[in-house]
């Protein structure tokens, strides 16, 4: 610590420190006699203005700032699972231990475990002499039954590897040693890495490999590729949180970085309740054995919102160089935005657009662009896929931070308040909605799931936008002066939206669903579909297709266990032919007749 300077000007969360020559901008430092932590965020001549990342109140001009010379970083190492930390990294449970519910300012406490001892074993082919390089692999820890933690090189660090050993360390032990070209470097098994700068890496990939969420709207209709980025917009209540946390919950990756970014208390103390009891559903072991939650409430500080997203991120990425796919959860990004526009305000510059700072669209790209799939300097192939929550003001997604965000996300989910208050969950609106990954998905989907899906898919879409443009008709001149065949793409849309689109969260059988089961619901409902179509056609009264028994079990559909899903869809589109082909010899007989 450097005793620099002393506070000249307060305001809010912003503090004004003279005296600060030698500091450089996004230094840490601490703040009062608190020793409340900040960052630079500007300098003007010796002076220098901190964002503090605690409530300022009780600060007085003249009380000294220390600096730490170094910049907002994270503490990486094998102890990171599991934990809910702040927006600076500071574990939750640690700071109730001492300054019991309520966060005391100035508290200062380790992000990870210096005392506990981690088994860790070398990598087989190192040696005395080996070259390293950063970001290699020098061996791994077991941190939880599911996670192999891999020790990488930090930084900088390039030379040739004098010692190397195996054992049960701390995670600031020293497990060797290298000779760089600056003199002898001790290894060990925790690095820190800047928040705010993207992680290196070798080699980044097309996006071509889909993130199964086990949600049949999202896969079939509106995927979202392993690496790539999603927006979830949507008015209060429309199911924004629910919907970002079965994606946590269900999708097939292997880390899950859930940030509750300046999100209501309550929300929150939910998400904190409820996921160290939820039991992954591949492994049937704690979920919170491959997930890092960052709470960050409404009622904290404004500034440590802003930087909750880069301590998601950086973490993110650290484990997409141990080569695993991990799933980032901002919930949500309009708070984050919130937070830039209050510091813009207290920093005077020129406001943008609803007051949003003007380098807001340039904040959103650098954030969401540090999703991917890369190879990272390992050799490994790891992905983070960012979902970005936002909560525009009244569902209004004109306002500068959803239009910003659907800039560069390629996945966008518009959540309907029509949708929610009628109680169609997921309310993701089936007409607004889209997915600029459909083309790279396409030869994954044929190979994986079956040559029937793509188009099914499609079909399935022009049959619920033909849906939508009859309803219009039908709010002028009422459904019965449609004609049969009309009739019919209407009960066909009913059925797509209530019994594929409609999902229980909360529903153990119908959470999640596997896309081969996607497939074989949605091929028998559109095989129901085309033969309910040809039957009106052909005479046969829109009345008595609807009457068909056959319906009652399609909409049940979703309760066949996966197990038996391809010979129970099988049955089903055997036994739907059998019904029409008597409804159309019984409309042949009442003709003759």
């Amino acid at each position: 610590m450097i005793k620099l300077g002393a506070i000249e000007k307060i305001s809010g969360p912003l503090v004004v420190a003279k005296d600060m020559l030698g500091s450089s901008m996004y230094d840490v430092v601490r703040v009062g006699n608190l020793g409340l932590v900040g960052e630079i965020i500007q300098l003007i001549g010796e002076k220098a203005v901190i964002q503090v990342y605690e409530d300022t109140s009780g600060l007085r001009p003249g009380e000294e700032v220390v600096s730490t010379s170094d910049q907002l970083s994270v503490e990486l190492g094998p102890g990171l699972l599991t934990k809910i930390y702040d927006g600076i990294q500071r574990p939750l449970d640690k700071i109730r231990d001492k300054s019991g519910d309520f966060i005391a300012r100035g508290i200062n406490v380790e992000a990870l475990d210096k005392k506990r001892k981690w088994k860790f074993v070398k990598e087989g082919s190192l040696k005395s002499g080996s070259k390293i390089k950063e970001g290699m692999t020098l061996g791994f820890v077991q941190e939880t039954e599911l996670i192999k933690h891999k020790i990488l090189v930090p930084k900088g660090i390039n030379g040739t590897l004098e010692s190397l050993k195996e054992g049960n360390f701390a995670i600031v032990d020293p497990i060797g040693s290298v000779r760089t070209e600056k003199g002898k470097v001790t290894l060990t098994m925790m690095q820190r890495r800047p928040v705010r700068r993207p992680a290196p890496y070798t080699e980044k990939f097309g996006t071509d490999t889909p993130l199964i969420t086990g949600m049949r709207i999202i896969d079939t209709f509106f995927p979202v590729a392993k690496g790539g980025t999603a927006a979830i917009p949507g008015p209060f209540g429309s199911g924004k949180t629910v919907t970002q946390q079965s994606l946590a919950k269900y999708a097939d990756s292997d880390i899950v970085i859930y940030v509750g970014c300046g999100e209501r208390g309550n929300e929150m103390t939910e998400v904190l309740t409820e996921f160290p009891e939820l039991k992954d559903p591949k492994t049937k072991r704690p979920l919170m054995e491959r997930t890092v939650l960052i709470a960050n409430t409404s009622n904290m500080p404004v500034a440590a919102r802003e930087a909750s997203i880069y301590t998601g991120i950086t973490i993110a990425e650290y484990f997409r160089d141990m080569g695993y796919d991990v799933a980032l959860m901002a919930d949500s990004t309009s708070r984050w935005a919130e937070a830039m526009r209050e510091i813009s305000a207290r920093l005077e510059e020129m406001p943008g657009e609803e007051g949003y700072p003007a380098y807001l669209p340039k904040r959103l790209a650098e954030f969401y662009e540090r999703a991917g799939r890369v190879k990272a300097l390992n050799g490994d192939v790891g992905s983070t896929t960012v979902v970005g929550a936002v909560s525009p003001a009244g569902g209004d997604i004109s306002e500068p931070v959803s239009q910003g965000t659907l800039r560069v996300v390629k996945t966008f989910w518009a959540l309907d308040a029509a949708l929610a208050n009628s109680r169609h969950f997921p309310s993701i609106n089936w007409l607004t909605s889209y997915s600029l990954y459909f083309d790279n998905l396409a030869d994954w989907y044929t190979k994986n799931v079956g040559e029937e899906f793509n188009a099914a898919r499609i079909k399935a879409m022009s049959l619920l936008q033909r849906e939508a443009e009859l309803k219009d008709i039908v709010q002028l001149v009422g459904a019965d002066a449609l004609p049969d065949p009309e009739r019919m793409i209407l009960e066909v849309g009913r059925i797509l939206r209530e019994d594929f689109m409609r999902q229980n969260a909360y529903d153990e059988m119908d959470a999640y669903t596997s896309l081969s089961k996607q497939s074989e619901m949605l091929i028998t409902m559109l095989s129901f579909g085309d033969q309910a179509i040809e039957a009106a056609k052909k005479g046969v009264s829109a009345d008595k297709i609807v009457k068909m028994a056959v319906k009652s079990k399609i909409s049940r559909m979703k309760e066949i266990p996966e197990a038996g899903i391809k010979k129970g869809a099988e049955d089903l589109r055997k036994e739907i032919k059998e019904e029409f082909a008597k409804l159309l010899k019984a409309e042949v007989y009442e003709e003759k007749e």
